[in-house]
């Protein structure tokens, strides 16, 4: 176990590698993967995860957007944020300067889980000015009665140095990353499982992911959430068992642009379970919102070459 990934070691394999680059902006080294061409879509991954997830669903959005997904601070191959830097106001002006630095703006921001709270904030504060924000099983209120214990116990847990090498130890042993994936409701494949037990079992990005839920206070956003003119498209796995489906209706009656669709069968996890499925709503939802015409036939979005629609534009030519 090492403090940090190390993208000459622990990024050889991983996946769409090719179209990842690194990125200096807001203070600190952002691993960001960027492909295809058209209106800009900005991936945002959620607490514990990282670019890896994903992978199948950027290369099939990359057929008609320029995709951009950064790994958020601290996790992944991105490196640590400032002091201060992992509450959701700083993640969120941290993504906007990141995207200032690479020159571009999002047409369309989808975040899953956690990730959707960085996208309602950044629109919420002009720090962005999509289309339409989608959200995946999105985590954009408190735990109810137990946010204060939540919150009071993820900080207690970040302030101890020992503790994200304690866990990352443990989630080297067998079976326990498949026992905790097992646990949001989703099934996914034995590769997504081994990304993520590389991630849990590195006490750099176990630290950060601490960080991030110790210093993750959503009553702000809760009460901001009123005021959200951006369109919200709540994709809700029916099966999630991280965030009750029913919470979506809570985030809808507070949200007044908010759609809720349901992902029948599906987990928390639902675009690594299900990526063409998932993909095609988000393109559908580009659609109807404008971002992107129709398809001129049935087949149009399956592209007609075998690629994975990314190879179009080499990783230079792009941003």
């Amino acid at each position: 176990m090492t403090a940090r990934l190390v993208w000459e070691r622990d990024g050889r394999d991983w996946p769409n590698r090719a179209w990842s680059r690194f990125v200096f902006a807001d203070g600190l080294l952002w691993h960001v993967q960027v492909m295809g061409a058209g209106p800009v879509l900005l991936l945002l991954h959620g607490s514990g995860a990282s670019t890896h997830t994903w992978r199948d669903v950027a290369p099939i959005l990359a057929r008609r957007f320029l995709v951009i997904a950064p790994d958020l601070p601290g996790q992944g191959f991105s490196h640590e944020s400032r002091a201060g830097g992992y509450t959701l106001d700083a993640t969120a002006r941290g993504v906007a300067a990141l995207m200032t630095e690479m020159k571009t703006r999002a047409d369309v921001i989808v975040g899953h889980s956690a990730g959707v709270a960085v996208a309602v904030r950044m629109a919420l504060d002009a720090l962005a000015k999509p289309r339409v924000i989608i959200g995946l099983n999105a985590a954009l209120l408190p735990f109810a009665a137990a946010a204060p214990i939540y919150s009071g116990l993820a900080k207690l847990l970040a302030l101890n140095p020992f503790v994200p090498w304690a866990f990352a130890r443990y989630a080297s042993g067998p079976g326990v990353v498949e026992r905790l994936l097992g646990e949001t409701g989703s099934r996914i494949d034995a590769r997504g499982v081994a990304l993520y037990r590389r991630l849990a079992g590195n006490a750099g990005h176990v630290a950060a992911t601490l960080r991030m839920m110790a210093n993750w206070t959503l009553p702000a956003l809760e009460r901001d959430l009123p005021k959200l003119t951006t369109p919200l498209e709540l994709l809700v796995g029916s099966r999630d068992r991280t965030i009750a489906p029913e919470r979506a209706f809570e985030m809808r009656r507070a949200a007044p642009h908010a759609r809720i669709t349901q992902l029948a069968g599906l987990g928390h996890l639902a675009h690594e379970e299900k990526p063409d499925d998932v993909a095609a709503r988000i393109l559908d939802i580009a659609r109807e919102h404008g971002v992107l015409d129709p398809p001129q036939d049935a087949s149009d979005d399956a592209s007609d070459d075998a690629s994975d629609g990314a190879s179009k534009d080499s990783p230079k030519d792009a941003i």
